[in-house]
């Protein structure tokens, strides 16, 4: 009796959800003002009752296959070999993993250039998958409680046509708060509808280098933003509000969310390689005084960790023990002489770093992403990891192998040391791609974007090589015999990072977005950012 009695709950909320729509956009016909219609108010409270359901069942189901890693690894591996099709699925009807690891050896994420990646990793459809749900309900929910009034209604607004959930969830939680056009892909309607809409608590943007491409441009197009709000263009005039943009703009770009937006309290982006920087950039300048949540890290195979902790330092993750199946690969410093065997979940060990392996039904291939991370502590039985660079974003013109995070600390060391300045962006070339070595040894052509500095002298250029030598010992010797030569620094414009993404974004095999390459391997998209060098 108590279940007809669910059930029979459960169908009038389902009932009230498809009349509410209809219902709620005939009464804002009516109604001009800007308060939410009653009718919205209530669907809001509905969907957050459902969304508040779905998402207990999934940490149930969370804390239950984090307790048991084992058997949930195991399951992962069944419902992958189960869903493989055709004759790559060598291994139907067994399911012991040693075997497993015996036929399929692991394969190297191709280090090409980004036009040539198709067919190399994993394909989840952008971030489909059990680990994709998860982090969309339960960072939902983690970020209501730890920010209650972010998803109240009105109370969001996504400013780029990706969202940073990585799970699209359907009618009507894809509405929670938000103020923008429902499935609106203009990057400038959305700019515009959240710009007029001054009671936010929460700002969205697919990635954080998308975030701050849009705020570059609401800096150069500040007056026409203004005059469409003023004139109306969407929606009612609204002339007071365009003056305040203006007004937050002339102050200039630190602290400008809060200006525009004084009740905000958080930024929301999906981690993934290469943003770190951009967080650092918006944290220092236009988003000066907010917090940032990510509620998943995206790797090119898809969702491979999620964040439970809204709270924390920024970039704690749990690997989930589901589908798509993950295994680690043990990174050793310095040359290896063989390959280490991959561990499973349960066995990773704190401090220690790893390369991410991951294998899905799709491809039923075990591929190393090239995504390195470092365990910090647990979840039940699952390791709680930072990422911390990755392999495929190495430097190196004479085997001296550069990582993506010692090139990093090398640079923001060096512009520490320019007057001024904050780096915003960064991309590497070996000269090789642009034969630019002219005779000389060869070396890394650098391309930077800074604000506080419109030049750059000799001696800023030549402080990014003298911290590269301190960084890296192998390094510092070749550049003693001459077998390397200094790395070149170059201003680049403004736009010229956009353009880049916008280029690397047309292309289907590329991994932007989420993935933002820090070392070009393709010499289009170099010459790209050549053609933009102001110094």
């Amino acid at each position: 009796m108590l279940m007809l009695l669910f059930l029979l709950l459960f169908l009038l909320l389902l009932l009230l959800l498809l009349l509410l729509p209809p219902l709620a956009v005939l009464r804002q016909q009516q109604s001009q003002g800007p308060r939410l219609s009653w009718l919205a108010c209530l669907q809001h409270h509905v969907a957050w009752g459902l969304l508040c359901w779905a998402a207990a069942w999934q940490q149930r189901r969370l804390e239950q296959r984090t307790l048991y890693v084992g058997q949930s690894q195991q399951q992962a591996l069944r419902r992958c070999l189960k869903r493989a099709q055709g004759p790559r699925c060598p291994l139907r009807g067994s399911t012991d993993m040693s075997t497993f690891r015996n036929h399929l050896p692991l394969t190297k994420a191709s280090q090409a250039p980004e036009e040539e990646r198709e067919g190399q990793l994993p394909t989840s459809n952008q971030h489909q998958g059990e680990a994709s749900l998860q982090a969309t309900l339960l960072g939902l929910t983690a970020l209501n409680k730890a920010y209650p009034e972010a998803l109240a209604p009105g109370g969001k607004a996504c400013v780029t046509p990706a969202s940073p959930w990585p799970q699209a969830l359907p009618w009507p939680w894809h509405a929670l708060g938000h103020v923008s056009p429902t499935g609106s892909k203009d990057p400038g309607a959305l700019l515009l509808e959240a710009l007029r809409s001054p009671g936010l608590r929460a700002l969205e943007a697919g990635t954080a280098v998308e975030l701050l491409d849009v705020f570059s441009g609401l800096e150069a197009n500040g007056e026409e933003l203004a005059e469409a709000i003023a004139a109306g263009n969407p929606g009612a005039p609204l002339p007071r509000r365009a003056a305040e943009l203006l007004e937050a703009l002339e102050q200039g770009s630190r602290g400008l969310a809060l200006r525009l937006w004084p009740k905000l309290q958080v930024v929301v982006t999906l981690d993934a390689g290469g943003q770190a920087e951009a967080v650092a950039a918006l944290g220092a300048l236009w988003c000066q005084g907010l917090d940032f949540f990510s509620p998943a890290y995206a790797a090119s195979g898809g969702v491979v960790g999620l964040n439970l902790w809204p709270e924390k330092p920024r970039g704690l993750y749990v690997l989930p023990p589901g589908a798509p199946l993950i295994e680690l690969l043990p990174v050793k410093e310095g040359p290896q002489e063989e390959a280490a065997p991959t561990i499973l979940l349960a066995e990773a060990q704190k401090g220690k770093k790893y390369e991410l392996v991951l294998t899905d039904h799709a491809s039923l291939t075990r591929c190393c992403l090239g995504d390195v991370v470092r365990v910090v502590g647990a979840y039940n039985q699952c390791p709680v990891v930072r990422f911390i660079g990755r392999l495929g974003q190495t430097l190196s013109v004479r085997g001296e192998d550069i990582g993506e995070d010692m090139f990093s600390e090398a640079l923001g060391q060096a512009v520490g040391q320019w007057p001024g300045a904050k780096l915003l962006d960064h991309s590497c070339v070996e000269s090789s791609i642009l034969d630019s070595s002219g005779g000389s040894a060869p070396h890394y052509e650098v391309f930077v974007a800074l604000r506080g500095l419109r030049n750059l002298s000799e001696e800023n250029r030549d402080k990014l090589d003298h911290c590269l030598q301190e960084i890296s010992p192998c390094y510092k010797s070749l550049r003693f015999r001459g077998s390397v030569g200094p790395a070149r620094v170059h201003l680049v414009g403004q736009g010229a990072f956009r353009a880049l993404r916008e280029a690397l974004a047309a292309s289907p095999s590329s991994p932007f977005p989420p993935e933002m390459p820090r070392v070009l391997r393709h010499r289009s998209l170099a010459q790209l950012l050549q053609r933009r060098v102001v110094s």
